[in-house]
């Protein structure tokens, strides 16, 4: 046998060995099919899961496409991301992380996840055939900052009534066509969006944040062992 027809079934023999998931290939392929550039990103998991990137453009008629002639009846979350990283480190006072001024306004790498992203805040929503293939899919949408405005999934799943407003409340992203963005968690009055990584959450000064504790000194270490003999030698 040749080399080239060693190299040949080597490779045959890797590709075969590849995990291949038909079902949602084949989902992936309709909605490519119906969006067309409109679907900008994708990532498929064999097994596991799909996740699909949009236009902000489509990001209605992708709902309308997912459930009217996809047969993904059954909503089930849709939030908000802020890739933006967090300026403050592991709380608003914190002397062992760099200085807060020395971070807000300077330049950072955007790392969007799955599917890609050119913005800094992404629309992500999940929703499943459970009649059918029993199969979900994650959809998501860039948000233009400049904006900050994303067509509505209301009139198409009622379910996303609730998330859209939190996520309104939260993020500070709008949502045309939803039939009435009001608070849920916070005062009327309230000014920011708690979920933006650049809010800072002033609680966690005002009493410390429970994550973030006093590690007394492990024997060895300084102070350690003087507090390990006196508790030895008490009676």
């Amino acid at each position: 046998m040749s080399s080239a027809e060693t190299t040949t079934d080597t490779a045959e023999t890797e590709a075969a060995a590849e995990p291949t998931d038909d079902l949602r290939a084949g989902i992936l392929a309709a909605f490519e099919d119906e969006l067309g550039d409109a679907v900008v990103g994708n990532h498929l998991v064999p097994g596991r899961d799909l996740w699909i990137r949009v236009t902000a453009d489509a990001w209605r008629t992708t709902a309308e496409l997912a459930r009217r002639k996809l047969g993904f009846t059954f909503f089930d979350y849709l939030s908000a991301i802020d890739w933006m990283p967090s300026p403050f480190g592991r709380y608003e006072d914190a002397e062992v992380d760099t200085p807060l001024a020395e971070k807000l306004g300077q330049p950072y790498e955007l790392q969007t996840g799955y599917a890609g992203g050119d913005t800094r805040f992404q629309l992500l929503a999940r929703v499943f055939d459970v009649r059918h293939r029993n199969v979900g899919v994650h959809l998501k949408s860039d948000v233009a900052e400049d904006t900050m405005a994303m067509p509505s999934w209301v009139p198409v799943y009622a379910g996303a009534d609730w998330h859209e407003r939190e996520t309104w409340e939260m993020f500070g992203i709008s949502f045309e066509g939803h039939p009435g963005l009001r608070h849920i968690y916070l005062p009327g009055d309230f000014e920011g969006h708690p979920l933006r990584k650049d809010f800072p959450l002033l609680t966690r000064v005002v009493k410390p944040w429970p994550g973030i504790v006093d590690v007394e000194p492990m024997p060895g270490e300084e102070g350690g062992e003087e507090e390990e003999e006196a508790t030895e030698g008490d009676p």
